[in-house]
């Protein structure tokens, strides 16, 4: 098994910075009463399509507004499932058009994979949901957008 390549860019380097943060302004009680406003949720909206576009981290950055928008957990969940669908399906749109040139069909044990593991995600989700607060889901995501950041960074992923 080869030994994984670490390779950092600067677009990777400065959304990692960015990602770091916003969660560090997460976990700090300081903050906790910083809200964004419908009215910089576009913002939010632009430098998350903007850095998706270049890297394709838009995730971690639509993660980082919408939890500060005054969302209930429940329309926080689904608003980021919506709005990752909308993407994916656009995706999907663009890359269909080079199918058989993309390599789909060799790493079709890997989409059945994430596929199943995202439904069996989802039916937990919907279980623990009911048993847990927005604090709880706020410094949970905040704690793995800083891991996922640091690998982000140090050229991991």
């Amino acid at each position: 098994m080869p030994a994984p390549s670490f390779e950092i860019t600067p677009v990777k380097l400065i959304i990692a910075v960015l990602l770091i943060t916003f969660s560090i302004i997460e976990l700090l009680p300081f903050f906790d009463k910083l809200q964004f406003s419908k009215k910089q949720l576009p913002f939010g909206g632009f430098l998350s399509g903007f850095f998706g576009g270049l890297s394709g981290h838009q995730g971690e950055l639509r993660t980082a507004f919408l939890i500060k928008a005054g969302l209930t957990k429940e329309a926080f969940i689904a608003t980021a499932v919506v709005i990752s669908c909308l993407v994916d399906f656009t995706r999907i749109s663009m890359y269909s058009t080079r199918m058989l040139e993309s390599g789909l069909y060799e790493n079709v044990p890997l989409i059945v994979s994430a596929t199943l593991a995202a439904i069996i995600g989802a039916f937990f989700g919907h279980k623990l949901l009911k048993k847990v607060t927005l604090k709880f889901i706020q410094k949970f995501v905040a704690v793995f957008l800083i891991l996922i950041s640091i690998a982000l960074g140090i050229g991991l992923i």
